[in-house]
């Protein structure tokens, strides 16, 4: 019977085993395969960003501030075209001075002014309170200028492995590592 972490080593070695019987040409193929899977992977994203407006077209909800319209885990799709007006009863990703995550919630309230100006209030379905709370200090009103995008769609729960990954570190690393793996080690048939 293997010892206690037998397993994991034998694994390792048969990866390091496969990669050894690689000869250069095959490994530069299959890091040249990767590094190509990743950079589609980035201009898929950058064609996202100039197709909806908005800096962050996908976002996950991290909370249960906007239940039972969006649970947490939920895949948003956003856009954020500039001139289209912000109206009460949307649902809108703004950022916060201070605060690195967006957050997701529906304007409640909304003020203009005969410039054009526009600011307005949010908050969050499940929540009691509007958000003047989580502003930044002083600020009663968000502007256009804060928000990152309205959502036009989503997927439920698909967001879930990221929220995983972020509560479990460790677990976002092993993935990755499998995948990167996978990707070196497959073999074209």
């Amino acid at each position: 019977w293997p010892r206690s972490g037998g397993i994991r080593g034998g694994a390792a070695m048969d990866l390091f085993g496969d990669l050894r019987r690689m000869n250069k040409r095959q490994l530069y193929y299959q890091v040249l395969n990767f590094a190509m899977i990743v950079s589609s992977a980035l201009m898929i994203w950058k064609g996202l960003i100039v197709i909806t407006g908005s800096e962050s077209p996908i976002v996950v909800v991290l909370s249960g501030s906007m239940e039972p319209a969006f649970h947490r885990g939920d895949l948003l799709f956003l856009t954020n075209f500039h001139d289209d007006p912000i109206r009460a009863g949307e649902i809108v990703v703004f950022k916060v001075e201070g605060r690195d995550i967006p957050i997701v919630h529906r304007v409640i309230k909304v003020h203009e002014k005969g410039n054009g100006n526009i600011k307005f209030l949010t908050k969050g379905d499940n929540n009691e309170v509007d958000d003047r709370g989580l502003y930044k200090e002083g600020q009663n009103w968000l502007e256009k200028k804060d928000v990152v995008g309205r959502a036009r769609g989503f997927l439920p729960y698909v967001g879930m492995v990221t929220i995983i990954m972020n509560d479990y570190p460790k677990f976002k690393y092993a993935l990755l590592a499998v995948m990167g793996a996978y990707v070196l080690l497959k073999r074209e048939s």
